[in-house]
């Protein structure tokens, strides 16, 4: 069985800076609203329907080319979110269930997909461990445009990240929801410590 899947080089590297530059250049970037095993980290997170899709790409283009292909077709439902780690920083082992935020019954995503913008050169530590149960399943040292795909049941965390400089990746986690569920997630919103909850249907960054 193949717990994920590693895909070099996944796209240009002009795109791969205009990413970096309008992600570090949001308004939305703030200390991390993620959990507490999200440890000296920032970001900002998108939750959408997949009947959305569009309304996020005209909300933040720069993300229509990585979202044209990560996202799963089987996939209604996504949770969407820049993560910088810089030394010190570290994710703690946790399996993804982000939107249960929302909705208490929702299940573990179908896959996560990360892209590594940008890593410091000569980097040590920040590597994503995956596990299944308890046997480590990967070790993935990021590169800078590695696109990887992993199973969303997996338990992962990255290691401490020893380094000056800063390690950038977009973390989408993909859902296969039911009808029931997908009613109980937002139809687009945006978190973000920096400005709080917001419907993006009246908010462009």
């Amino acid at each position: 069985m193949s717990y994920f899947q590693r895909y070099p080089v996944a796209f240009s590297d002009r795109y791969l800076r205009k990413l970096r530059d309008k992600i570090l250049g949001c308004p939305y970037l703030a200390i991390n609203n993620l959990n507490r095993d999200f440890v000296g980290t920032r970001g900002f997170s998108v939750v959408f329907r997949r009947s959305h899709l569009s309304q996020v790409e005209h909300q933040f283009p720069y993300f229509q080319p990585y979202l044209e292909r990560a996202l799963e077709p089987s996939c209604n439902g996504f949770y969407l979110n820049p993560l910088v780690l810089q030394i010190g920083s570290r994710v703690d082992p946790h399996i993804d269930r982000s939107l249960r935020s929302y909705c208490k019954t929702i299940q573990t995503p179908l896959r996560v997909s990360v892209l590594y913008v940008e890593v410091p050169g000569g980097m040590e530590g920040g590597e994503l461990i995956l596990r299944n149960h308890r046997q480590q399943v990967g070790q993935i040292k990021p590169q800078v445009n590695l696109l990887i795909d992993f199973q969303g049941n997996l338990t992962h965390s990255v290691n401490q990240v020893k380094t000056a400089g800063m390690r950038l990746s977009l973390v989408c986690e993909q859902y296969d929801l039911s009808e029931r569920e997908l009613r109980e997630i937002p139809e687009l919103t945006v978190e973000s410590r920096a400005m709080g909850l917001k419907s993006l249907n009246s908010v462009n960054p």
